[in-house]
């Protein structure tokens, strides 16, 4: 399986899809099924019921996953694909609109 160019902690912007222009930082990636949750993206409401952790229960407004296909790396405010190079035999990402490596 391929490695992951999107890691938890990044900003994305949406690509594609019913929130397309949205920007957010990831909170967690998916690498089994190509899924990433974006903070404030994609936003469902969940019905509860009362539990130990939620006494009333009721609606619950939270992200859910998208496809990381839709989503693009954010380096210096611009999206960019991301690509992988070797520095000093190590394998690090880098931006592949400036040629910066990402941190």
């Amino acid at each position: 399986m391929a490695t992951m160019k999107i890691k938890t902690g990044d900003t994305v912007k949406v690509i594609a899809g019913k929130d397309n222009g949205k920007e957010g930082k990831v909170m967690s990636v998916d690498p089994k099924n190509h899924r990433v949750l974006v903070e404030g993206v994609n936003m469902i409401t969940k019905h509860t019921k009362p539990s130990a952790a939620n006494q009333n229960g009721g609606i619950v407004h939270k992200e859910a996953p998208i496809d990381i296909s839709n989503v693009m790396y954010v380096h210096k405010g611009k999206p960019t694909r991301v690509g992988f190079t070797f520095e000093k035999d190590k394998k690090v990402r880098f931006a592949k609109s400036t040629g910066d490596i990402i941190g």
